[in-house]
């Protein structure tokens, strides 16, 4: 890492999740070890063999004013409630337009209202569709949203990397703060997909929890008797600035976005690499990034989402690109998957574990799984040591993305 590089810094947190409404909430459920996952009450749950979900714990057209809400994707209002608690969080800085920028992405978009909106011009007509329904079901209307909120004008984007969309789009604003394209960037991910067609969609790939007497406790990582996935909702926001920035305007800082790494598998559209070398790949160019080794990072909040095809060669990768040291955890045994929503929750738990010096544990492991051979936070939470320390969030997706982000604490 260069010595005259611009050090980009965390001073905001945002999210809402299935385990609370708020970044309190949120992580306060996760030491206590609560599962959002329950039981759907949908009329088309008998259509499908999968009952259950990470729903969220507060309904966002609950926070927002009503005629906003009705003109937003269920994903949209997610981002929006979450930004606006981190950018409360943050202060409020006050930033010229032009150097203040939004990176907020989604895989999948506005699905929800990209499906009702189809049942409305089919059996209504296309006069009664709403004119807001192209804003609504867009992938880029969540950070668009953000940006009309915020009035950022230094660029709004919205990068699609399936599950590592969130994580991506932080680092995405990283680099952008780093190119001195922005001296504050709200990043982050959202996603609001719990619908009858996603739920079997995922159920046909084979990927999916079938657990339907026991939902709160089927998401199970690195378990032996995992069965894939559970499917979760919300959105995790974070407000970035250079290092300058903030400190000339006083704001507390939380931690330090240190560095990014990405890969790609080139291996198979929904299935990880057998090896993991995207994986180590993608950690290994993030340690590089943040000047750092893998004797400086005490704590992995890893991908694991249940599956039995993911969790064991993340544990092996970590392993390798990292070391057995580090206190690795999957909080998605609680929120479930967050799909691009993953990386926006899971960095801002990244960073308060590393402000409170504490690893949430991962619940449900009864029988832990061979070849996991990593230090993994099960049964009760564990203390991180005090000094200069770091973290890793690991965030992948189906079409082989991979994406690594190295918090420091401040």
């Amino acid at each position: 890492m260069s010595a005259n590089r611009v050090r980009v810094v965390v001073t905001g947190l945002g999210a809402t999740t299935p385990v609370g409404g708020d970044v309190t909430s949120t992580w306060t459920a996760l030491l206590a070890g609560q599962s959002g996952v329950a039981t759907l009450n949908a009329d088309w749950i008998d259509t499908v063999p999968v009952k259950f979900a990470g729903t969220a714990k507060v309904d966002p057209a609950e926070v927002l004013p009503r005629p906003e809400a009705r003109r937003l994707d269920r994903s949209e209002q997610f981002a929006l409630v979450a930004a606006r608690e981190a950018w409360q969080d943050a202060g409020a800085p006050d930033v010229a337009p032009e150097r203040l920028g939004v990176v907020v992405s989604s895989g999948i978009g506005g699905i929800t209202t990209t499906l009702s909106a189809y049942d409305t011009y089919r059996e209504r007509g296309w006069n009664r569709l709403s004119p807001f329904t192209v804003p609504m079901l867009m992938p880029n209307g969540p950070a668009a949203w953000i940006g009309l909120d915020l009035k950022a004008q230094a660029g709004v984007h919205a990068t699609v990397s399936a599950c590592a969309s969130g994580a991506e789009a932080i680092g995405h604003a990283v680099d952008m703060i780093r190119a001195g394209r922005a001296d504050v960037v709200v990043a982050g991910g959202t996603e609001a997909a719990i619908h009858g067609l996603n739920i079997a969609a995922f159920a046909a790939a084979r990927t999916m929890s079938q657990r339907n007497d026991d939902p709160a406790r089927a998401s199970r990582p690195w378990d032996r008797d995992r069965d894939g996935f559970v499917l979760g909702e919300g959105a995790g926001i974070v407000v970035l600035e250079s290092e300058e920035y903030a400190k000339a305007r006083g704001a507390r800082i939380y931690a330090y976005a240190a560095g990014v790494g990405y890969s790609a598998d080139a291996h198979h559209i929904t299935q990880p690499e057998p090896e993991g070398r995207g994986i180590i790949m993608a950690m290994t160019q993030a340690l590089t990034d943040a000047g750092i080794t893998g004797r400086d990072v005490r704590h992995v909040n890893a991908h694991a989402t249940s599956t039995p095809a993911g969790d064991v060669g993340e544990a092996q990768a970590i392993a390798k690109a990292i070391g057995t040291h580090p206190l690795v955890t999957s909080t998605k045994s609680m929120t479930g998957h967050l799909l691009g929503g993953a990386g926006g929750i899971e960095s801002v738990f990244t960073i308060k574990a590393l402000q409170e010096r504490i690893v949430p544990a991962t619940i449900n492991i009864e029988n832990l799984d061979d070849g996991v051979d990593v230090d993994l936070v099960h049964g009760e939470n564990r203390a991180l040591p005090q000094g200069d320390i770091a973290a890793v969030n690991n965030s992948f997706g189906f079409g082989g993305h991979n994406v690594a982000v190295v918090f420091k604490g401040a």
